[in-house]
């Protein structure tokens, strides 16, 4: 039978045929209910076999209250939220049984009809099935209080705007305003100008090109703020149409005020402990240094007793005489002061200073600095060092330290080495974007027990020291974004290598 057909029927029909057709038909329930508290059905529509699983004999008599989920039972009673009044009806959702045992959500709207006397005849009621609009509004509902109870900061920016139509609490305690006094936030006031021109347009057009950006960008929050908070991800929301524009961004970002605190302060720590390690270093050298600067203190004091020699002797008659033995004085006292130089700057308490310097020329320095120290452990040192400079971008100071710290382990290495070549290997070369210092010794290396425990804080394998060269040493370099390890095979010496990023 056509659809014209159909039409035609159901308008041939006589009013009460036609209500009995609709109601037959409606993917509604349509159900008749005693007024008692029973609310026992009367009559159903043959939806209810769809929507409940049971027939329409099955239901006819039934008590009706008796399928009421215990907790929605009396929501009537109560006035819950979930019951509104409107015109004589009442809309109430709830959970009823189905045959099968299980709940599903209802909404009914009902409607009491009454006598000439305004007596309770029966209660009409029309029933659907919300059970998927109710659980994914519920399930929306638990996602907003996980937002709202997030510690991270979450937003919503329109695209074209770029105001913020939603912020959570956590957003509000960053920015130092309140939800109760609502301020139009927009996104480019939390960043600066060229921040937000390049880095943020930059992490919107690639959410909007690929769904999601993740990384890390910091934000100027208004003034007055003790603060530091940095933006960590972006997502793009498009609508459902065929264009499939975006339509808002999500933005969730995090308060770093505490993180940022605590690297501050461990920087600090790790600056006083470096400090305290080279005046360690220091100490543990006295003996060399004072050795090396009596050498032009010696030779100086030789020079001007020979000078007054030959004055007393009358061998030096003119002023041009003299003049040699004042230029060999002077070269002599400028190395003293090179080495008294060299310490003081060694020694001195820093604050982190990033600088572009060339790894090349540290390491001749430092081989300058701890010759004395070489030469009284009869061992020599070897260069291997790649063209060019070798330039990085790190603390000058710190680096050094580390280099000292290895060229002196590699030195003492000897002590108990029987081996007439004693020589100190010091090589780089750059690979890629990272530049490797190697510095290498010939002794009789390291077991591998010692060596799996070599950069723990206070292991030594020393008659003195505190063990902590090595271990602040690696520590230093992993803060220039580098690594530092050892090798060795017990047997025929030790390579300690560093690789730290190369300039640019």
């Amino acid at each position: 039978m056509s659809i014209e057909q159909d039409l035609k029927a159901i308008s041939d029909m006589d009013e009460g045929e036609r209500s009995r057709f609709l109601v037959e038909q409606s993917t509604d329930m349509i159900s008749r209910h005693t007024p008692t508290t029973e609310w026992t059905f009367l009559d159903v529509s043959p939806a209810v076999e769809r929507m409940l699983g049971y027939t329409v004999d099955e239901m006819i008599g039934t008590a009706g209250y008796d399928l009421f989920h215990p907790e929605d039972a009396d929501n009537l009673i109560k006035r819950s939220d979930s019951v509104r009044y409107r015109k004589g009806m009442y809309t109430n959702v709830y959970r009823y049984k189905h045959k099968n045992g299980h709940y599903i959500w209802l909404e009914t709207t009902s409607r009491t009809l009454r006598d000439t006397e305004g007596k309770p005849i029966e209660v009409v009621c029309v029933s659907r099935d919300v059970t998927e609009q109710t659980l994914a509004q519920q399930a929306t509902r638990r996602l907003a209080r996980v937002v709202e109870a997030s510690s991270d900061m979450i937003m919503f920016c329109n695209h074209k705007t770029m105001q913020l139509t939603y912020m959570n609490e956590a957003t509000y305690i960053t920015l130092g305003t309140e939800k109760e006094n609502p301020v139009v936030f927009y996104l480019e006031q939390m960043f600066e100008p060229k921040t937000f021109a390049s880095l943020v347009q930059d992490a919107l057009n690639h959410a909007a090109s690929h769904g999601t950006w993740y990384g890390s960008i910091q934000m100027q929050l208004p003034s007055g703020r003790d603060r530091t908070a940095e933006i960590r991800e972006v997502i793009a929301h498009r609508n459902l149409n065929d264009d499939m524009q975006v339509e808002y961004y999500s933005i969730i970002g995090r308060d770093i005020t505490l993180r940022r605190k605590a690297e501050d302060e461990m920087k600090r720590n790790q600056l006083e402990m470096a400090h305290i390690a080279r005046l360690l270093s220091v100490g543990e050298m006295a003996s060399g240094l004072a050795h090396e600067i009596n050498q032009p203190l010696a030779a100086i004091l030789n020079y001007c007793r020979g000078s007054m020699r030959r004055i007393e002797e009358g061998r030096i008659s003119s002023v041009d005489e003299i003049g040699k033995s004042m230029e060999l004085i002077t070269r002599q006292a400028k190395r003293a002061a090179e080495i008294v130089k060299r310490m003081r700057s060694f020694v001195k308490k820093t604050e982190y200073q990033r600088m572009e310097f060339s790894l090349n020329e540290s390491c001749r320095e430092i081989a300058e600095f701890l010759k004395q120290e070489a030469l009284d452990h009869n061992t020599s040192f070897e260069f291997e060092l790649e063209g060019g400079e070798q330039l990085i971008v790190a603390d000058k100071i710190q680096i050094e330290q580390v280099l000292v710290n290895l060229i002196r382990n590699a030195i003492e290495a000897y002590n108990d080495c029987e081996k007439n070549h004693r020589p100190v290997i010091i090589s780089t070369r750059k690979a890629k974007d990272y530049v490797y210092i190697s510095v290498a010794d010939h002794a009789d290396g390291i077991s591998a027990e010692v060596l799996a425990k070599l950069f723990e804080p206070f292991f030594t394998s020393k008659s003195t020291g505190l063990g902590m060269g090595l271990s602040i040493s690696r520590t230093i370099i992993e803060a220039h974004g580098g690594q530092l390890w050892a090798e060795s095979d017990d047997q025929t010496g030790t390579q300690f290598h560093i690789k730290i990023p190369a300039k640019g």
